[in-house]
């Protein structure tokens, strides 16, 4: 169950403000991690004591909720794409934010999200591909985020594979290719991308 199917209402003047949680919990995880976001840690940057935040929150979990739409709506790259961009440009724009957050992908990985961020999101990427006469848009837009989210949460070592050798004995061709591939991560996403899109286009024509 995510924050935004209990939300508690405030029976208190002086309550502490969600919006301040949620920017709270942001800075946290920007700089330490998931291991950084805790109720008392939250607590400490905002000032108040602990109980204080259970009067709008249910558990840690709520933290994450609220951090991971935070952010997602504090970037205004894409907020603009969800506004005007079409949907290739969309998932890049996407996967950049996931890269600048990388815990996200993280916390996606362990609670759905249901924010009004993530579902303004979801609902540009569904309009977009229903106008694309693409025959399954749900399915699509699952197929192209989870490859966004993977995508993202691999870059940070994407280097450190390209320059670790390949034993030629145990995959010979895998082992050329490798040698003279020189394609950025980010180029790799926008080509997976394209294909991706192609593809269920394709069979769009072809049913």
């Amino acid at each position: 169950m995510s924050y935004w199917d209990h939300r508690k209402p405030v029976h208190r003047e002086r309550a502490v403000d969600v919006e301040a949680i949620a920017h709270e919990s942001v800075g946290l995880l920007n700089a330490g991690g998931l291991r950084a976001l805790t109720v008392r840690s939250v607590a400490a940057q905002l000032g108040v004591a602990p109980a204080s935040l259970y009067s709008r929150l249910e558990s840690v979990d709520d933290l994450f909720d609220l951090a991971l739409d935070q952010a997602l709506n504090d970037d205004e790259d894409v907020q603009r794409g969800v506004c005007e961009m079409g949907i290739h440009g969309l998932m890049l724009t996407f996967y950049r934010h996931l890269l600048r957050h990388p815990w996200a992908c993280q916390v996606i990985g362990f609670r759905a999200p249901r924010g009004p961020g993530y579902l303004r999101l979801s609902e540009r990427m569904c309009n977009l591909l229903t106008e694309a006469n693409v025959p399954d848009p749900l399915s699509t837009s699952y197929a192209l985020t989870n490859f966004v989210i993977g995508s993202a949460t691999t870059a940070p070592v994407s280097d450190d594979e390209r320059c670790r050798p390949v034993d030629q004995s145990v995959a010979p061709l895998y082992a050329q290719l490798h040698a003279e591939h020189v394609v950025d991560a980010h180029q790799i996403v926008a080509v997976g991308l394209t294909d991706l899109l192609q593809h269920d286009l394709t069979a769009q024509l072809d049913a």
